[in-house]
């Protein structure tokens, strides 16, 4: 039986005091999530709150990033339209990574074990290369190897090694070789 009176927030530093964190929900709501902000802009924004950006990296609209000072992206990377980075913990990003439009990156979640449903978190890289298709998840303390894709619709909850091909039936396989 769970006990969610008895939850806390214990373990879980969101890294910024409640002043930025406010600034950042209203400048992501508002700004940083609309059809009319240049992708430039978007990472400038995350930059301005703490995120380390790469060169070329492109951000579409309706992006949700929960804290930028926990995001790392490195060059030539793309996140696609309405993906969500959910970063309790640190997400890293590798260059030329392709993260699709509704992907899901997700650090945090709770132990069902326990009756205070305490958190159980854990950090995200996704390593250079790689590509999370459409609608995709990445669960947390999750590592998805280099070059390696996640299907469209996939849960992801334990490492992809690299060169690796994630499918909806859960199986993997080698990435096959480009044409």
């Amino acid at each position: 039986m769970r006990d969610l009176p008895a939850f806390t927030l214990a373990g879980y530093d969101k890294g910024r005091g409640k002043l930025v964190q406010a600034l950042w929900f209203a400048v992501m709501n508002t700004v940083f999530m609309a059809w009319f902000t240049p992708a430039r802009v978007r990472t400038m924004l995350l930059r301005a709150f703490g995120a380390k950006i790469g060169e070329g990296v492109l951000i579409r609209h309706r992006v949700r990033v929960l804290w930028p000072w926990k995001l790392e992206i490195g060059d030539h990377s793309w996140i696609g339209e309405g993906a969500f980075l959910l970063n309790l913990e640190p997400i890293r990003i590798g260059a030329h990574v392709c993260v699709s439009q509704e992907a899901m990156l997700c650090t945090g979640s709770h132990d069902h074990r326990k009756a205070d449903f305490r958190y159980r978190n854990a950090p995200i890289t996704v390593e250079d290369g790689a590509w999370i298709a459409t609608r995709a998840t990445v669960l947390a303390g999750v590592r998805v190897g280099a070059q390696s894709v996640l299907a469209a619709g996939t849960v992801l909850h334990r490492d992809l090694p690299a060169l690796t091909l994630h499918a909806v039936d859960g199986s993997r396989r080698p990435v096959p070789e480009p044409v």
